[in-house]
C-alpha cells in the first residue's frame, strides 16, 4: 500500500509519516518511509546566512531537479518493498510551490504525476496557516511568512488533482493526527490495523474523507 502526505508548511506532514511508519511497525506491520524533499528549506537557511535571495524560477528548477530525483527513486524503492510504504511529499507539492509564487504548472510534472504509480492514497494535512505559522517559528529552524502559508494553501486548493486527496485536520496533538491518518489508511486498506482507532476528521466536499514542504 503507498500513501503519499501533503500539506502546508508547519501542517507536520514528517511528524506524521514518521509516527505513522513507527506504529505500523509495532503492530507488526511492514512498513517503510521514503522523503521526497526538494531542499528548499536548505537553500533557504543558505540563502538567509549568505544574503542571497533565489529568483522563484531560479529555485523552481533547482528544487523540481531535487524532488523529481528523490520522487523516482522513491517509487523505485517502493516498487521493491511488499508492506506500507509512506512517502512524505511528492510531485503535488512542487506543483503546489510553483502555484504560490504565480509560476506556470508546465507539463512535465503533471505527466509524471499521471505516469508514475497512483498512491492508494494522497492525504492532505489540513491545517489553518496561522496554526502552521506557530509551529513553524517554534520549531526555529526556518521562518515562513504567513501569508507564504496562506497562499500555499490557496495553490493546494486549487490543484486540479486536489479533488482526489484524502483531507484530514492537521491540528491538534501528534497522537490525534496520528490517529486520523491511521483512520483513513484503515479505511481505504478495508481494515483497521490493529491499535488504530478512528479519529475524528474533517473533509472539504468532493474529498471523500472519513469523518480530518
Amino acid at each position: 500500500m503507498l500513501i503519499v502526505l501533503t500539506g502546508i508548511d508547519g501542517s507536520g506532514k514528517t511528524t506524521a509519516a514518521e509516527a505513522t511508519v513507527e506504529a505500523a511497525r509495532r503492530a507488526g506491520t511492514k512498513a517503510r518511509l521514503l522523503r521526497n524533499y526538494a531542499g528548499r528549506r536548505r537553500m533557504s537557511l543558505l540563502g538567509a546566512r549568505l544574503g542571497v535571495h533565489l529568483p522563484a524560477r531560479t529555485a523552481d528548477v533547482i528544487e523540481t531537479a531535487i524532488r523529481t530525483f528523490n520522487v523516482l527513486n522513491s517509487h523505485r524503492r517502493a516498487r521493491k518493498f511488499h508492506g506500507l510504504v509512506v512517502m512524505d511529499r511528492h510531485l503535488h507539492c512542487q506543483l503546489a510551490l510553483r502555484g504560490m509564487h504565480g509560476l506556470p504548472r508546465g507539463r512535465f510534472l503533471p505527466w509524471l504525476i499521471r505516469t508514475l504509480p497512483a498512491p492508494d492514497l494522497v492525504i492532505y494535512l489540513d491545517i489553518e496557516p496561522r496554526e502552521a505559522h506557530a509551529r513553524v517559528l517554534a520549531r526555529g529552524t526556518d521562518s515562513e511568512r504567513l501569508e507564504d502559508l496562506v497562499s500555499l494553501r490557496d495553490a493546494y486548493e486549487s490543484l486540479p488533482e486536489f479533488s482526489g486527496f484524502t483531507r484530514i485536520a492537521a491540528g491538534g496533538s501528534p497522537d490525534e493526527v496520528l490517529s486520523r491518518v491511521q483512520a483513513v489508511i484503515a479505511e481505504a486498506g478495508g481494515q483497521r490495523p490493529e491499535g488504530c482507532p478512528a479519529g475524528p476528521a474533517s473533509s472539504g466536499p468532493g474529498l471523500g474523507a472519513v469523518p480530518g514542504n
